[in-house]
């Protein structure tokens, strides 16, 4: 028994050797020679159609030289390459495939060669087609066809098609959700080389929204889910609403999937009724996050999230952040704050959020320690636009160089915040802004005033997509009404580090008031900007300049000090967002500054 063992255990070790030799030792593979596509001589645009249609030109781009595989592919090019004719307006063409001299057409699919040298493919793409007529009807009013589709044009299939379309969607605009193609005549006179187009269209009466079904919900209770999809029953069918329902849904962020399903037929009274069809998330959700900085030192943050917290969807997200571990800004700071946000609190599309949050911060001039507690009503306009306002009451202690005091403000913000980037972490293109005016009532030592942010951000993409992205941003703040120390130190404006300017020490750049008192500005006017260039598809590499101001006066950009960094970047995508690696220094300003600054985090600076 044991020989038999070792006679196994020998064989084995002898077979793995002889597949390991041929690993080493691999047989050559035969390698296509030669594609060809013969068109004739002007037709540059239609031989990159036909190049862009063809399964074979894709194959030989892969590299697959299997004949089997490259007759299946021969065979299916037939068609896509007469396609790619008519979609151009010629319909007279001729097209043949020939794999080693032989019709690919004439080889049976179980009699493919046992290997293919060359193919070429030869196409006669014959004249061009225009349109003798060109006509759809009946047409809705203010529909916009196509500026191809009419008679003399050139008779382009993907031009029918989109006619077809665009009629169809303006009958679905102004109400008739049923619009069908009652009949689609086509006729090519060869002749003449012309294409008479004739569609007729069945609008089908004017629809109004319905009643709405729920499906699929297990904790998310039904009353909650219309009300947050907000389907307007008794209001003409519209499907630019019926994208703004499912949307409605699908933010609230309860949900893996969201789809809304319009019924076959309408009812018998004019309305059509539509089915929320919803799959729900996993309602319990955390993570953590680590940012790193030669000055401001380590930053970890970490949050935990419930998506459905009462049965409504309800948002409730509690946030923790420790910075300045080992930074150099004048000790660590703490926050800890909680947050339940409602959807549909107001209407559909008014969003109601309550909020508390603890902070504690050791500054280089103060140490705060601060408590808020607000209520805020936030409206979406569009997906790209939402505005709100609320009420937010916040009590502050602060140690600085003139000793204790405590502030009580009532704050009442307004707000809007304007979206057009694709990838909020790593967008490159588009532009960014948000703004708040928050005029405030101050006790207890505070002042009466009004506190005024900016953020803009604008990006643009020039070379291939997303080779090369120039990004910039303004920061502005400003205070009015109250004096500097009228309001407490932390909500006063500085400039220098990560947030601001790279490169300077963080909130370096402040207002000297005598008698060794430094404190930050009444206004703030920061400019940033990078050039991103792509290495590879996950390498980039930046390069940018950074600029702050901050003064005493209210206005941003009045008289005060300035400084300036700038530097260059490594980009890394991990596809939750770019590994940022920012290496900074000094270019103005102050002469106590750092020699360098090192930046590492998730996301683009800006």
């Amino acid at each position: 028994m044991g020989v038999a063992w070792m006679t196994n255990r020998l064989t084995w070790v002898w077979t793995a050797a002889l597949c390991a030799g041929l690993a080493a030792f691999p047989v050559r593979v035969h390698a296509l020679d030669s594609l060809t596509l013969a068109v004739p001589s002007g037709n540059d645009d239609l031989a990159e159609r036909l190049r862009n249609a063809s399964l074979l030109v894709s194959q030989q781009r892969d590299g697959i030289t299997a004949a089997d595989t490259l007759l299946a592919a021969a065979r299916a090019d037939y068609a896509r390459m007469v396609g790619a004719l008519y979609a151009a307006g010629r319909f007279g063409g001729t097209v043949s495939i020939t794999l080693d001299g032989r019709e690919a057409a004439d080889i049976a699919p179980l009699a493919a060669p046992d290997r293919v040298d060359n193919i070429v493919i030869t196409v006669r793409p014959g004249p061009t087609y225009r349109f003798s007529q060109a006509r759809i009807a009946p047409l809705a009013f203010e529909t916009e066809l196509p500026d191809g589709f009419r008679t003399g044009a050139v008779a382009e299939t993907g031009v029918i098609r989109d006619a077809a379309e665009a009629a169809i969607t303006r009958w679905r605009e102004v109400g008739h959700a049923k619009v069908d193609v009652a009949s689609e005549t086509i006729i090519a006179d060869h002749a003449t080389d012309t294409i008479a187009t004739d569609i007729a269209l069945t609008p089908g009466p004017r629809l109004r929204f319905g009643q709405l079904g729920v499906r699929g919900n297990k904790d998310v209770t039904e009353r909650r889910l219309r009300k947050i999809a907000g389907l307007p029953t008794g209001e003409v069918y519209s499907p630019a609403t019926v994208e703004r329902v499912a949307t409605r849904v699908r933010r609230t962020g309860a949900f893996r999937s969201v789809t809304l399903t319009e019924a076959e037929t309408a009812s018998a009274d004019g309305t059509l009724d539509f089915v929320l069809s919803v799959a729900e998330q996993t309602p319990r959700r955390f993570g953590v996050g680590a940012e790193l900085a030669t000055e401001e030192g380590l930053t970890l943050t970490a949050f935990w999230l419930h998506r459905n917290f009462r049965g409504g969807a309800e948002r409730l997200r509690f946030d923790a952040e420790i910075a300045g571990i080992g930074g150099d800004t004048g000790g660590i700071d703490y926050s800890l704050g909680g947050r339940i946000e409602r959807p549909a609190t107001f209407g559909p599309d008014i969003d109601a959020a309550l909020y508390a949050k603890l902070e504690q911060f050791n500054e280089p001039e103060f140490t705060s320690r601060s408590v808020s507690i607000g209520l805020d009503l936030t409206r979406r306009v569009r997906d790209d636009l939402t505005n709100g306002g609320g009420i937010r009451l916040n009590v502050s202690e602060i140690t600085d160089a003139s000793g204790d005091e405590t502030y009580t403000q009532l704050f009442f913000p307004i707000f809007a915040t304007l979206d057009r980037r694709e990838n909020p972490l790593n967008t490159d293109d588009g532009y960014y802004v948000d703004a708040e005016i928050a005029p405030f009532l101050g006790y207890s030592g505070s002042e009466n005033g009004t506190r005024m942010t900016l953020d803009a951000r604008a990006y643009e993409d020039f070379g291939a997509t997303g080779t090369f992205v120039l990004a910039g941003r303004v920061q502005a703040g400003s205070i009015v009404g109250a004096s500097i120390t009228g309001l407490p130190n932390d909500q006063r404006f500085y400039s220098g580090g990560g947030g601001t300017v790279r490169g300077q020490d963080y909130q370096s750049l402040d207002i000297d008031l005598g008698g060794g008192l430094r404190s930050g500005g009444r206004s703030f006017l920061g400019l940033s900007t990078e050039l991103r260039a792509g290495v590879t598809d996950t390498i980039s590499v930046v390069g940018f300049v950074d600029w702050g101001q901050i003064s005493e006066d209210s206005l941003p950009g009045s008289s005060g000090e300035s400084h300036a960094g700038a530097g260059l970047g490594l980009r890394y995508e991990t596809g939750i967002g770019p590994l940022r690696v920012d290496l900074a220094v000094p270019i103005s300003g102050p002469d106590d500054g750092p020699d360098f600054a090192l930046y590492i985090g998730i996301g683009q600076a800006f």
